[in-house]
Parts: structure tokens; C-alpha cells; sequence
């Protein structure tokens, strides 16, 4: 039996979709790792999409829905790149380092 007569509507439907949030990530994942420059990029909604993917990610394992799986299992590892990635760009900040950018009152 092909791919194509195993699927039912609503699989095809998830099919699409999945490719579709997945393939529309890996350019800005692919510029980000070319150019290493995650300035623009917050840390804080980085973490949480990260971990958003990985929740999807269990959700799709937990049902046995393979495109859930698949595309947040690929969206996942870019994710986690760039995040480590924006992770080790972090320049410690000590309270005078801080303070000398005017960053903390004193």
C-alpha cells in the first residue's frame, strides 16, 4: 500500500501543516547558525519556545502522531541550537559591570 492511500484527511491535514511550521523555521535557523549572531534574538522567549516544541513533542509521542513527531523532533533540535547557542553569546554580568553601563542603581 503507498504512503498516499495510508493517510487519512486529517493526517494528510497534520502532514501539511507540519512541513509547512517546520520548513518555515529552517531558514531563520539556518541564517542564525551561518552568521552566528543571536543578538537579536530573546532569551527568554527562546527558552520558552523551546520548551513549547518539546511539550508538543511528547504530546505527539503520548498520541502516536507521526507528523507532530517528526516536525517538532526537527523543529526541536534547531531550537535547542540556537538557544545554546544564544546560552554561550551571554556575557556575564557582575554588579560593577552592571553599574559601569548604568544598568544597575546604585
Amino acid at each position: 500500500m503507498s504512503l498516499s492511500l495510508a493517510l487519512s484527511p486529517i493526517d494528510w491535514l497534520g502532514t501539511v501543516a507540519a512541513v509547512l511550521t517546520t520548513a518555515a523555521f529552517v531558514p531563520q535557523a539556518w541564517l542564525t547558525f551561518r552568521t552566528r549572531d543571536v543578538s537579536g534574538i530573546s532569551l527568554g522567549m527562546y527558552a520558552s519556545f523551546t520548551c513549547g516544541i518539546a511539550l508538543w513533542l511528547a504530546y505527539g509521542v503520548l498520541l502516536d502522531a507521526w507528523p507532530i513527531i517528526v516536525a517538532n523532533a526537527v523543529t526541536l533540535v534547531l531550537a535547542a541550537s540556537i538557544l545554546a547557542m544564544k546560552l554561550a553569546a551571554r556575557e556575564p554580568t557582575t554588579k560593577k559591570a552592571a553599574a559601569a553601563q548604568g544598568l544597575q542603581r546604585p
